[in-house]
């Protein structure tokens, strides 16, 4: 005999089902923290960049106009050493401080004035489309990378530098491009320094925001596993009030109509053998017809009051189901796991439908192969049957047959399953059933909970 097998109490169960919700919050929270915050540090820290590139722009551009443009002279521009010497001079606190690493003046041909380097001074290069936009009055430009150009031979190893071009004037007026060189590290500095000014509350926002709407969120998940203790609680008691009336509905049956209807039959019998020969064929006729009819009754009465599943085991119940199918003549197939874990309820409608599956195959679609299989995870019961029969169209309204499925798929949906029949004549029928679980059955402790919680539940009912 099968054993049934039992889980932690409903209880227990419950509060495991809370902390998993509050985890999922947790993680769903942390996970959106992260997406959020990620983003919105590269923009913060792409606007430190620029906000230091526009300090550099500034400050070049102040050097330009009040430094280097007054001394830029016909003299410097003839290459005289004095005037070169006395530029030299007063540029030499920016690049000793090290405020620029670099500083090279161009004039309107491309040519190089001045530079502290002074092998480049007289050096003549392409006028790119930029240079000639700034000395038409163009916005000066501010970048940050590595200088790997021609002009930027004693630069290219010196790795990330900030490059400014700003736009300026000798004394005579003719336009000039004052080109300045400084070191990444102090945009980096800056950049590191915004980020960390500005990282920590946003994240602590974010992280009081979370905690916010972590004890709602507890107290949400709290209300659902209640309903749901309710919602499971309503359909234990259908289904014991169903089981209630099979019962007194197959008792019935047994006791009073199909007694009556045999005894019926033997009265035919005999007035079949004591009657007049014209009315024997008649009172045989009517025998044989009650007869049949008390066969029909008593595989109803079988079916109306399924066997003691707690008793003989879901497993063996189901196999059960089996003989009457092969005297008939039809090819059953049952992939079942070694231990089926349900409750009682649960138990009860698994086997209802396997048995409504089987009673639509060989009744309603006159099949002679059917295959039944039922797996089991921790969270989901799958149940397959499928057979060889002429098949329908599952969205036909009325067709034979399809008020059992539409009664066991309202049950499902119900417990909180899904039904999915897949059919077309002449190419059979695949029921798919999917129930949450293997449902967590409990003790005796247990049952007396649900007990209480019914009559709760009854109490509380109007009328």
């Amino acid at each position: 005999m099968e054993r049934q097998l039992y889980k932690q109490e409903p209880s227990t169960a419950a509060r495991r089902e809370v902390q998993a919700a509050v985890a999922r919050f947790l993680t769903a929270g942390f996970v959106a923290l992260i997406l959020v915050a990620t983003p919105v540090i590269f923009w913060i820290r792409a606007e430190a960049e620029q906000h230091a590139l526009a300090n550099a722009r500034d400050m070049t551009q102040r050097l330009a106009d009040n430094v280097v443009g007054p001394l830029i002279t016909t003299e410097l521009l003839a290459r005289d050493h004095a005037a070169l010497e006395l530029l030299e001079q007063r540029l030499a606190p920016w690049l000793a401080t090290g405020t620029v690493t670099r500083i090279k003046v161009w004039d309107e041909h491309g040519t190089v004035v001045y530079s502290d380097m002074d092998s480049l001074i007289g050096q003549q290069f392409e006028q790119e489309e930029w240079a000639r936009k700034l000395l038409q009055g163009g916005p000066a430009t501010a970048t940050l990378e590595n200088q790997t150009e021609q002009e930027n031979l004693y630069e290219s190893a010196s790795g990330e530098l900030v490059e400014v071009y700003v736009r300026s004037r000798s004394v005579s007026g003719a336009p000039m491009i004052f080109e300045t060189y400084s070191s990444g590290e102090n945009v980096r500095r800056e950049q590191h320094a915004v980020l960390m000014s500005m990282i920590p509350p946003m994240i602590l926002s974010l992280a009081v925001l979370q905690l916010a709407q972590l004890f709602p969120a507890v107290r949400l998940a709290r209300r659902i596993q209640k309903h749901q203790a309710a919602k499971h609680a309503l359909l234990q008691y259908a289904i014991e009030a169903s089981d209630q009336e099979r019962r007194r509905v197959a008792g019935e049956l047994h006791d009073d109509v199909i007694q009556d209807l045999s005894g019926l039959a033997y009265a035919l019998e005999s007035e079949e053998r004591r009657g007049p020969p014209d009315l024997r064929p008649v009172f045989s006729n009517a025998r044989l017809m009650l007869q049949n009819t008390v066969r029909t009754l008593r595989a109803m009465t079988n079916e109306l009051y399924p066997p003691d599943l707690q008793r003989l085991g879901l497993r063996s119940s189901l196999t059960q189901l089996t003989a009457p199918l092969v005297a008939r003549g039809i090819t059953l197939t049952m992939d079942l796991p070694e231990q089926l874990i349900a409750d009682r309820e649960r138990a009860v409608l698994m086997y209802r439908v396997v048995r409504e599956a089987l009673v639509n195959a060989t009744k309603h679609s006159s099949a002679t192969s059917i295959h039944v299989r039922i797996s089991q995870s921790d969270r989901v019961t799958k149940i397959t049957v499928s057979d060889n029969g002429h098949g329908f169209e599952p969205n036909v309204e009325g067709y034979e047959g399809h008020y059992g499925l539409r009664i066991l798929g309202d049950t499902i949906k119900h417990a909180g399953g899904t039904l999915d029949v897949r059919s077309s004549p002449g190419a059979g029928t695949i029921i798919h059933v999917t129930l949450a679980g293997p449902s967590q059955p409990g003790t005796n402790n247990g049952r007396a909970a649900r007990r209480n919680q019914r009559k709760q539940l009854l109490d509380r009912a109007p009328g």
